[in-house]
């Protein structure tokens, strides 16, 4: 897929675990993983507003795009 979540990046750079993110977004651990691995086929623009509050980051942060070759 062309849309590359960075999810991960971020979390290593807050030093914060994924299951503390997911407490904070109040998504469960399942569906941040889903997000994380890249097995997301969209997300609410409702949970990246609380993804960039919960990280201190722009949605540009967490999302980028690549095409494939």
């Amino acid at each position: 897929m062309p849309v590359i979540v960075n999810v991960d990046v971020m979390l290593a750079r807050r030093k914060m675990s994924s299951g503390e993110l997911a407490e904070k977004i109040g998504i469960s651990a399942s569906n941040l993983s889903i997000l994380k691995t890249g097995k997301a086929k969209a997300i609410r623009f409702t949970t990246l507003a609380s993804l960039c509050k919960a990280l201190e980051c722009q949605p540009g942060d967490l999302l980028e795009y690549q095409e494939d070759d």
